[in-house]
């Protein structure tokens, strides 16, 4: 089987992420503890203390994942969390420390949800890629470096995208839903698939479990909610209080109320002793994607599209559900009781000519730019016109992409691969010493490639690139890191399958740990060990073109086709041209007089003729210098009937003015 290609991807962010950046679609109340565990599409979960309810409630992050979190549940009376991703990974995690115990990869697509049976402690998992797998939690819980084995029991079968699971405490019986439109009841014993429930007209969304397995409710994409009699096969009552697609649904202890909601915002509350009494609690002002039952079961946690997640007093919708008379359409909480907010995300960016600074825009249209170079923002320009920023920091330059960005996780996602990390090279000036023995220097322009820089400063806590670099004092000097490129030691990095699963994530601080640094020797693609390990720069790339010298307005008189590095400038071009066409062409003719005048001076004295010649070589050379600089003041550089500006290099010439397909064509001329 062919090796799949390796990428990397570090992200662009704060050292401490406190708030949620978009959506957050795991909400799990711990009652014991009292504590709120949340996760959503910042990769992220969070813990909130609850006892400080009201004020800051933030209390740890636990980071591992590297794309959406999409269910957590609380597993081991609450000791330890589970937590399934769209990084094709299952996490455990211990609860109260927050760290990452193990991670479970038997998924090859998203893993979407998570069901869980409290007296057996066994949790279902369903996915993308079809599959359903049971995992029994005191195996896992036991899982060492050394006892690293893990065995699932499967359901077969399915040929659909799971999206919601469901199961009853005592394990006895699992239910799934999919696009397939049909719940598949299993048992979890067996693995068997013991019937279908068919009359959803849409993807089923979620699913809750009596205690004792006997009835299932459903909500669907169709606006539907079903209460389902497993006994009897069919369908026992249907709740059409929806106006658009159902997401979500949570139950009480004793299964008589019903919380749901979806794509219409509204948070419904329905009667299971008699479903056709139902109450909006609330109406949220983004889609929901999930609602939790709190404390005593008196608040309901509600989270949405949005990052904010808001608590809301279940008093008065519990009291109106009761009541004789109620108006059927009224929203009984106006305002909810907290809010435990969260932060903007991310949701334009554009990259900049030069290839190194990001302009984005954010979910709360503040405006701020980013150096990929430094992963950090470099100015926050708040409220402002983000097209018109965009234009004023455009410039006339082409460098080739060396780096691709995503926002799905709310924050700049920058990656790199084999096919273009090496593709673009700038100049940088520095001072260089002429002779150690003056303070005399000259600033000259050195190459630099934007991803062996990039490279190196992502590993530059790896023991291995900082043995490397002492071994080579030239190299070490040449590449710049504190000056140009500097990545924070809380940036994270991932190593993953082009296309497919993470390999490894770690902080660039800790790439020297003793797990990281063997981890990389395994994962790292030879094309990342070749720059920071064996010191191989990619070579300058060569442009082609041909010179014509312009002698009029219609006549052309070709030249040479030539080629040089993509980032050479007109100016340097135009010196060439110089020095080539014009002081050649002028010293051939000097020559040819100074060969006349000797053989004129024959008769001369050979030492007034020696100290004569030496005098003028040594003048001619400076001249000659002298010449190629003034240059510019003699001949201009044109492509597309366009004069070029000096500063411009080849790669821009090509981009902007040329804009077409084979070799690029210059014309020079002097100037009028």
């Amino acid at each position: 089987m062919q090796k799949k290609r390796v990428q990397l991807s570090f992200l662009i962010r704060n050292e401490n992420e406190r708030l949620h950046r978009g959506g957050i679609n795991a909400l799990r109340y711990d009652p014991k503890n009292d504590r709120l565990y949340t996760a959503g599409r910042d990769s992220i979960i969070r813990a909130w203390d609850c006892k400080r309810y009201g004020s800051d409630m933030y209390e740890y992050s636990m980071e591992h994942h590297t794309d959406w979190v999409n269910d957590i549940v609380l597993v081991n009376s609450g000791k330890h969390i589970l937590s399934a991703s769209s990084d094709a990974t299952i996490k455990l995690w211990n609860a109260p420390k927050g760290t990452c115990m193990s991670t479970l990869r038997t998924h090859k697509d998203f893993v979407k949800c998570l069901a869980y049976a409290k007296d057996k402690e066994q949790v279902a998992s369903g996915g993308f890629d079809n599959n359903i797998f049971l995992w029994d939690i005191n195996v896992l819980t036991a899982l060492t470096a050394v006892n690293n084995t893990v065995t699932t029991s499967t359901f077969t079968g399915n040929e659909h995208s799971v999206y919601s699971l469901a199961m009853n405490p005592s394990g006895t019986v699992l239910v799934s839903g999919s696009p397939e439109n049909v719940i598949r009841v299993y048992d979890p014993r067996t693995c068997a698939l013991l019937m279908k429930l068919k009359g959803h007209t849409d993807n089923i969304r979620a699913l809750v479990l009596n205690r004792d397995g006997t009835q299932c409710i459903s909500a669907s994409s169709d606006h539907s909610i079903r209460i389902w009699s497993l006994g009897q096969q069919r369908c026992i009552s249907k709740i059409q209080i929806h106006s658009d697609a159902v997401w979500t649904l949570c139950v009480n202890e004793a299964f008589t109320r019903l919380y749901s909601s979806g794509r219409d915002r509204k948070v419904y509350l329905t009667d299971l002793t008699e479903t056709t009494r139902s109450v909006c609690v609330c109406q949220e002002a983004e889609p929901v994607l999930r609602v939790e039952l709190g404390k005593e079961q008196q608040q309901l946690w509600v989270s949405t599209t949005e990052s904010n997640i808001r608590c809301w007093n279940l008093k008065d919708s519990l009291a109106a559900l009761t009541r004789t008379n109620y108006y059927d359409g009224e929203v009984i909480c106006k305002q909810p009781d907290m809010i435990i907010q969260g932060g903007p995300a991310l949701k334009h960016y554009h990259i900049l000519s030069d290839k190194r600074y990001i302009v984005t825009k954010d979910s709360n249209n503040n405006v701020a730019v980013y150096d990929v170079l430094q992963a950090r923002m470099t100015e926050n320009l708040g409220k402002c016109d983000y097209e018109e920023e965009i234009r004023k920091r455009t410039k006339t330059v082409f460098v080739p992409n060396w780096f691709s960005v995503d926002l799905k996780v709310g924050v700049l996602t920058v990656t790199l691969e084999e096919s273009d990390v090496f593709a673009s090279w700038i100049a940088v000036k520095e001072s260089v010493d002429n002779n150690s023995a003056s303070s005399n220097s000259e600033i000259v322009d050195l190459k630099e490639n934007y991803g062996v820089l990039m490279l190196h400063s992502l590993f530059e806590h790896w023991p291995v690139t900082k043995q490397t670099l002492e071994t080579n004092d030239g190299y070490a000097e040449r590449i710049h890191l504190d000056n140009l490129c500097h990545l924070p030691g809380h940036t994270p990095i991932f190593v993953g399958e082009i296309g497919g699963r993470t390999l490894y994530r770690f902080r660039c601080s800790e790439a020297g740990g003793e797990p990281e640094q063997s981890f990389l020797y395994e994962v790292l693609p030879q094309f990342i060990t070749n720059v920071i390990i064996k010191h191989q720069i990619p070579p300058l790339t060569k442009i082609p073109f041909i010179l014509h010298h312009q002698i009029s307005s219609t006549k052309l008189n070709k030249k040479d086709r030539l080629s040089a590095s993509d980032m050479m400038i007109v100016r340097k071009v135009i010196e060439y041209i110089y020095e080539r066409y014009v002081l050649n062409e002028q010293q051939q003719q000097q020559q040819l007089q100074q060969q006349q005048q000797q053989q004129q001076q024959q008769n001369s004295a050979m030492a007034t003729a020696g100290n004569g010649s030496g005098q003028h070589d040594g003048n001619g050379e400076q001249q000659r210098e002298s010449d190629i600089s003034k240059s510019i003041d003699h001949i201009e550089l044109l492509c597309q009937e366009q004069v070029l500006d000096l500063s411009m290099d080849l790669r821009t010439v090509k981009h902007f003015m040329w804009k077409g397909g084979g070799d690029l064509v210059l014309c020079f001329r002097s100037k009028s």
